[in-house]
């Protein structure tokens, strides 16, 4: 049987609304009573997952911005990865005069942005985690834990490719560059990945990564997914995930708490 529990949050553990359903929190509760240890593995801010974290009474590990910070159970820090502050700021102006892109900075315990974007906030429901303006042609480049960028919509997913490609052909091996969704592209430092962390948090934990099971729906997720004993993938997931991981048992949607149910029909 899994000890470990690690799960994505938008698209895969929080509804559509991006929020958790009290249903959800009745599960994860029991798990915890059952000794079943629980991650959050996500590219939000720490901060964010805190709050989230909080409001749900219960204790759990966070994998967050993509697996460039670790905290336990207690909330301590035990595990960090910067990208480099020489490539931060070079990455901050990526894409400074592209109308279609907002560039987002997790440096420390803030959350920077270039220009309004009240899409982005709409993912906020559950805390009350916001945004700072920033100049990204001066700003500090210390402790940066990811830098992303945005679009309005998924229908911009071609242009964000595009970036993809630039940015690949550019940096190399030097940052990790992942779509958590069409219309995001995230950029860590070399060789942090959500599958990376939670290696960590079984091996804190006591235990193996055969000991626990996953569960995502993106890019972002896949080598956790890979990792995991066991990695389910949603069946709102992307496309492109499916196709990566065909041999991974797909679930119910975000939509219907398919994640809760699961994990409820497996433990509970």
């Amino acid at each position: 049987m899994f000890r470990v529990v690690a799960s994505d949050l938008d698209g895969t553990l929080l509804t559509p609304e991006h929020s958790l359903s009290p249903y959800t929190k009745q599960v994860l509760q029991a798990l915890r009573q059952k000794d079943i240890h629980f991650v959050f593995a996500t590219g939000r801010h720490h901060i964010d997952v805190a709050q989230m974290r909080e409001n749900m009474e219960i204790d759990a590990f966070m994998i967050t911005s993509n697996g460039a910070r670790v905290h336990d159970s207690a909330g301590n820090l035990v595990f960090s990865q910067s990208i480099k502050p020489n490539l931060a700021s070079e990455l901050a102006k990526e894409c400074i005069d592209d109308p279609l892109v907002y560039t987002h900075v997790y440096r420390g315990d803030n959350w920077l942005i270039n220009k309004e974007d009240t899409y982005s906030l709409s993912f906020f429901r559950d805390t009350d985690f916001t945004y700072q303006f920033f100049n990204p042609l001066d700003f500090a480049t210390d402790d940066i834990a990811k830098i992303y960028y945005t679009t309005s919509g998924d229908e911009f997913h071609p242009h964000l490719v595009k970036i993809k490609e630039r940015l690949d052909a550019k940096y190399g091996d030097k940052v990790s560059i992942t779509f958590s969704s069409l219309n995001c592209l995230e950029v860590m430092a070399e060789n942090v990945s959500k599958g990376s962390a939670l290696k960590k948090v079984v091996e804190k934990l006591g235990l193996e990564l055969k000991d626990s099971i996953a569960f995502g729906d993106g890019m972002n997720d896949v080598e956790m997914l890979s990792l995991a004993g066991k990695g389910c993938i949603m069946e709102n997931a992307s496309a492109d995930l499916k196709q990566r991981l065909p041999n991974l048992e797909v679930i119910g949607s975000n939509v219907d708490d398919a994640v809760p149910h699961y994990l409820s029909h497996l433990f509970l």
